[in-house]
């Protein structure tokens, strides 16, 4: 299991919250005032323990945990902000003009159907390469043409409570080798509204069929329901 080690002490905090702000500092200027140097000291040695801070000839800066760590978190409290969640999302049909749909196995949302999806890395190539990765894996399908039809983004609420932000990169694509079962069908288009649909499924595949050289477009729903929706079309 990998040790994700996140700096939670005021004097941890203070350090990075001065690097942030400044491309090399002296020993000194990280120093928060009325501490003893020792226990600065112990904690400045942690953060390069664990390659948060380095030590160079021009003076201490943010290694690459620090870098990724200071933005990931807020400017005032340094707490780590919760962000949208990025993935890809493809549109495929087959010959028969059918859709694809892929069952939600997990929660939130959990046997719901929706398109084939998953998370981007930050590892993967490009957005595009994230995309065939996921056909790859989810679809077991080699090589599949892909075009980025556009973007959205969507909400999912409770009460006023946010459940989730997604960003989705959406794809379109056409094949006829997957084969259906248990976690994915193919479903037509004007009956889409049969299934138990996770949120913006269905306004996702109708814009995307609108075959416009792109697409921007916002989403906010009520559990399964969408309750409102923004355009921003290019």
């Amino acid at each position: 299991m990998i040790d994700q080690f996140i700096p939670e002490h005021h004097i941890q905090k203070h350090i990075l919250g001065v690097l942030m702000h400044m491309k090399y500092a002296r020993f000194r200027d990280m120093r928060p005032p009325k501490v003893d140097t020792n226990l600065y000291t112990y904690h400045l040695n942690i953060l390069k323990k664990r390659g948060f801070v380095i030590k160079t000839d021009d003076g201490y800066c943010l290694g690459r945990e620090g870098l990724s760590y200071v933005d990931r978190v807020s400017i005032k409290s340094l707490k780590i902000r919760t962000q949208p969640k990025i993935i890809t999302m493809i549109v495929v049909q087959n010959a028969n003009g059918d859709v694809l749909l892929q069952r939600r196995t997990k929660q939130p949302h959990v046997d719901t159907w929706t398109l084939p999806y998953g998370k981007l890395h930050i590892d993967d190539e490009s957005v595009l390469a994230a995309a065939q990765r996921e056909v790859r894996e989810k679809l077991a399908v080699d090589k599949l043409p892909l075009t980025h039809a556009g973007d959205c983004y969507i909400r999912v609420l409770v009460g006023k409570e946010i459940l989730s932000s997604t960003l989705a990169h959406v794809f379109y694509g056409e094949t006829d080798e997957v084969v259906a079962g248990r976690e994915l069908v193919w479903a037509r288009p004007h009956r889409l509204a049969d299934y138990d649909l996770a949120p913006a499924v269905e306004q996702i595949v109708a814009r995307t069929f609108f075959r416009d050289p792109f697409f921007f477009e916002e989403f906010v729903a009520e559990l399964n329901e969408v309750i409102e929706r923004r355009d921003y079309d290019n």
